[in-house]
């Protein structure tokens, strides 16, 4: 049991320096898209559309795999190559010479960032069921971290150059996989690996295989949806605030590196408060309904400084990802972890695959010319729908399953919630 105690420090230090990467480019990779459109806002977010696409189609694809492999020969070897290739691709995106290029870099780049299931499943064997959701939270921690440094140098450096923050974006991912090397610990004991197999490695199969799981099949279609609704803010945010407020690359930054602090704060320690009190199921809806208000909000403000009050406040839709992942982890086998989490990003990454291309499309066709009316804020009205679906959908599976541990205890209001959440010897 004392072993466990460092492995999730080391996960997590790692989850953080890889985000730190990704949120160096952040604010100013749509910028070089639109570079290499001449300028053209429109043409840029269909452009920024299709790569997201890819990069998704790529997860799509790659993460049962990675995750059924994670589950034969361990979490470590995993994470380690994808980092590798992680940061020799931003390599090559920061001498990308033309779209042509990028669009191979962001291939690649979906490929090697297949391993977020593997490092979802690395929580799930060193934390006991009904801990879960607390640890799930501390990713969000890693994420937070991450997006406040990542896209506050990412702005400040892109206001020197646009490639600049790929090079320090990829000597900080090989600085990360050389970290992991040395002292990442694997998770899973030989007792619970078992045999690789293809019918389980790719995305039809380990979206299959979620049949034998009624729990998460049940929620399936609200991972799917809520991922789907999610993709308009990694998506338009750049474009959009730059056409509709004027915002420069630093304050592009700036507003990322909020929504990294809010989510620091909300997964990395109200997750803990509300998953106590509410339980897992009534967390993951109040979270689900703040999202759905959120997005709303994003599409109707007209002043800048209402997104920014609108990040605090939204910020509390990201109680329901660490709950609804602590809910479907605590029903799957030491065994299966890989390859549940694997399938769950799959799903995610088929709205990933079509959430860009969407979003952008919507985006830019209302400012367009052809547009019937301006309207900047249509892509997030649609993300407002698609998450008050997933909502309902979500609240009729839950009237379907069973209590988990923290559901009871935050019902009975007994010193078992306490010990569910607040009791943890392994940190």
């Amino acid at each position: 049991m004392p072993a466990r105690k460092p492995a999730i420090w080391f996960i997590l230090i790692t989850l953080t320096l890889d985000i730190v990467g990704i949120g160096l480019i952040a604010p100013i990779s749509p910028r070089l898209v639109e570079h290499f459109r001449g300028g053209d806002t429109a043409s840029a977010a269909y452009t920024v559309g299709l790569l997201g696409a890819i990069y998704s189609g790529m997860m799509f694809f790659f993460s049962p795999l990675l995750g059924s492999l994670s589950d034969r020969f361990g979490r470590r070897p995993v994470i380690l190559i994808s980092l590798l290739g992680s940061g020799l691709d931003y390599f090559l995106l920061a001498f990308a010479p033309n779209l042509a290029w990028f669009f191979v870099g962001r291939t690649l780049s979906g490929i090697t960032g297949s391993n977020v299931g593997t490092a979802m499943a690395y929580i799930a064997d060193v934390s006991p069921p009904e801990k879960r959701a607390a640890r799930f939270g501390l990713i969000g921690v890693a994420f937070g971290i991450g997006f406040i440094l990542g896209p506050l140098i990412g702005g400040l450096l892109g206001n020197v150059s646009l490639r600049l923050p790929f090079f320090v974006a990829g000597g900080l991912t090989l600085l990360n996989f050389a970290y992991g090397l040395f002292v990442l610990p694997e998770s899973l004991k030989p007792e619970n690996r078992r045999e690789f197999s293809w019918a389980r490695s790719n995305p039809i199969g380990a979206l299959a295989a979620l049949r034998t799981h009624p729990l998460v099949l049940g929620l399936a279609a609200t991972f799917f949806l809520v991922s789907l609704a999610h993709q308009v803010l990694p998506s338009t945010w750049v474009l959009y605030t730059e056409h509709r407020y004027a915002w420069t690359p630093k304050q592009t930054g700036n507003s990322l590196a909020l929504v990294g602090f809010m989510a620091m704060l909300v997964q990395g320690g109200l997750v803990r408060v509300f998953v106590k009190r509410l339980g897992e199921r009534r967390t993951a809806v109040f979270g689900l309904v703040v999202a759905t208000l959120a997005y709303a909000a994003y599409g109707a403000a007209t002043q800048g400084w209402m997104l920014l009050v609108m990040i605090v406040i939204g910020s509390l839709a990201g109680l329901a990802g660490p709950a609804l992942q602590g809910i479907v982890s605590s029903n799957v086998g030491a065994d299966e972890q890989g390859s549940l989490q694997g399938a769950l990003t799959s799903l995610t990454s088929i709205a990933s695959f079509i959430g860009p291309a969407l979003f952008n499309g919507i985006f830019g066709f209302f400012i367009g010319q052809s547009a019937p009316a301006s309207i900047p804020g249509a892509a997030f009205f649609l993300s407002t729908a698609l998450s008050a679906l997933g909502t309902g959908l979500a609240i009729l599976a839950f009237r379907k399953l069973r209590e988990t541990p923290t559901d009871a205890a935050a019902a009975e209001g007994t010193e078992g919630a306490e010990n569910a959440i607040e009791s943890d010897p392994e940190r």
